[in-house]
């Protein structure tokens, strides 16, 4: 061997296209923020967002002996908890403009129960899914939509009910029933806004939790659910349809019931709902990049 001459062994190995040999690639992902909307990385995620909404609802049915019948129950019974509270006792029933009030409340109560169950859920939906967000990247909005997506199975079950009831008492379906996908669509997007916002809100601050039930509740009783908004004066009435559920349950309502609509309040309460939902979204991706850490 000559002296210039260098054994291969002591050379060190470099991957080159000749050899074959490949080059190891790493890429960062970054939750992007801003009000900008991840449709196309929702999209490419969609089979998650199906995964983790059949999930949500398998495990709110887990181990019970009725099932998703519970979905049926739950608003019957508060149907006729109300029905005996406010139709008979606090003489509601005679405010209804002749539609009977058990079918009234059940028509206000879907919408409602839809509304209040995707804010319970999406409240605590982020801090529940610590593992996941702790171990691998996706989008993060798809944890609070699939707790709201869970909402409208129970929902499309319990049109079965309120169709039964229509039956019942004689109410004819009119073209305005062709309306209730616009009402349908302002209440997702108002739970949605307003429940990743609540994520959010709770992965900083862990008293949101003991919040949420509360809001429920105060938020119900200032919504026409079980009473009909022509109780409140005609010129305070713009007022309450600040609340975006004030005027699509009145919406709601009316499009199955054959009711006049009050388009001015209804509108009111769709510009809200939409501004909601920006402002939740904007706000929950402006701080999703710091949730595994906080978690």
């Amino acid at each position: 061997m000559n002296s210039y001459d260098v054994p291969q062994k002591d050379l060190p190995t470099l991957p080159t296209e000749s050899t074959g040999a490949a080059l190891e690639h790493y890429q960062v992902i970054e939750a992007k923020s801003g009000l900008n909307l991840p449709f196309r990385e929702l999209w490419r995620y969609r089979e998650l967002l199906y995964f983790l909404t059949w999930r949500d609802v398998k495990i709110r049915y887990k181990q019970t002996a009725l099932g998703a019948a519970w979905a049926i129950l739950q608003p019957v019974m508060t149907m006729i908890v109300f029905s005996l509270l406010f139709g008979r006792l606090a003489g509601m029933d005679t405010r209804t403009g002749g539609v009977p009030y058990p079918i009234y409340v059940f028509a206000g109560l879907l919408p409602w129960t839809f509304f209040s169950t995707a804010l319970a859920n999406s409240g605590n939906s982020v801090v529940g899914s610590a593992n996941l967000i702790t171990k691998v990247y996706f989008p993060r909005l798809i944890i609070p939509l699939a707790s709201a997506g869970a909402g409208l199975v129970d929902l499309a079950i319990s049109f079965s009910v309120l169709l039964v009831m229509m039956v019942w008492y004689k109410i004819a379906l009119t073209a305005q029933l062709f309306l209730v996908p616009l009402f349908l669509f302002g209440t997702v997007l108002a739970a949605t806004g307003v429940g990743t916002l609540l994520s959010a809100l709770t992965v900083a601050y862990r008293d949101f939790r003991y919040v949420v039930p509360f809001l429920v509740q105060i938020w119900m009783f200032i919504t026409p659910v079980i009473y009909p908004s022509s109780i409140i004066p005609k010129e305070w009435r713009w007022v309450q349809a600040l609340n975006p559920m004030a005027g699509l349950i009145d919406g709601f309502r009316a499009s199955f019931l054959g009711r006049p609509l009050e388009w001015g309040n209804i509108l009111i309460s769709l510009a809200v709902s939409i501004a909601l939902f920006f402002m939740g979204v904007f706000y929950f991706r402006s701080v999703e990049r710091r949730f595994a850490d906080i978690i």
